[in-house]
Parts: C-alpha cells; sequence; structure tokens
C-alpha cells in the first residue's frame, strides 16, 4: 500500500508560481498513474494534472493548461505540479491520488485509490 504526503504550498501574490510535491512512502510510484485535484471552499473537487506510470503521458485540465505542469522523478518516488502565473482562483486544497497504472489517464476522483492529505495553497490579489 501506497501513502502519499503533500509539501510546497503555502500562501504567494497572484502571478507568483509553485511548486508541490507528492511524495510516496511504502511503496515507489514506479506503477502508478498520479494526479492532482483542488478543492474550494464550498466547490466540488476538480481534476487539475494527472501522469501516467512513466511519465510519457500527460494531461491537465482546460482551466490550467498553459501555467499549470506535472512531472515525476521516479527516482525520488514524487510527482510535482508546477504551477505558474498563479491567479487567486487557484486558491484551493490540493491534494494528489494515485491508482494502478491504466491504458488512459483517468480524471475522475472516484478512480484513484490512494490519497494525501492535502496542501493549502492560497493566492492573494
Amino acid at each position: 500500500q501506497v501513502q502519499l504526503v503533500e509539501s510546497g504550498g503555502g500562501l504567494v501574490q497572484a502571478g507568483g508560481s509553485l511548486r508541490l510535491s507528492c511524495a510516496a512512502s511504502g511503496s515507489t510510484l514506479s506503477t502508478y498513474d498520479v494526479a492532482w485535484f483542488r478543492q474550494a471552499p464550498g466547490k466540488e473537487r476538480d481534476f487539475v494534472a494527472a501522469i501516467n506510470w512513466s511519465g510519457g503521458i500527460t494531461n491537465t485540465a482546460d482551466s490550467v493548461k498553459g501555467r499549470i505542469t506535472v512531472s515525476r522523478d521516479s527516482a525520488k518516488s514524487t510527482v510535482y505540479l508546477h504551477m505558474n502565473s498563479l491567479i487567486p482562483e487557484d486558491t484551493a486544497v490540493y491534494c494528489c491520488a494515485a491508482v494502478d497504472w491504466g491504458v488512459r489517464l483517468r480524471e475522475k476522483s472516484g478512480e484513484y485509490r490512494y490519497w494525501g492529505q492535502g496542501t493549502q495553497v492560497t493566492v492573494s490579489s
């Protein structure tokens, strides 16, 4: 079983950047697809980005495309979310999630098995 821990959140001004990390323990992430989701207060959890087990395929939500990318470091068993040109609407708790690798990247939270606790990102205007 894999445990996930997010880090890197914080308070940033609009236009700034953050890099979130999702580190695995208990197992490597080498056979898992990993996604990032976010949830703002009073709103549903939304898909942000996903990366497949090899790092060769990524998918990003249209709402953040061009500003947010995802990558992974297999040696460190860590997945990163690179966020640039942040806007106040990006304020949310960001969670990473993992699932056994599949033939396609999944975007629905219910399809992911393992979850981290989340890290808060606050973007001030």
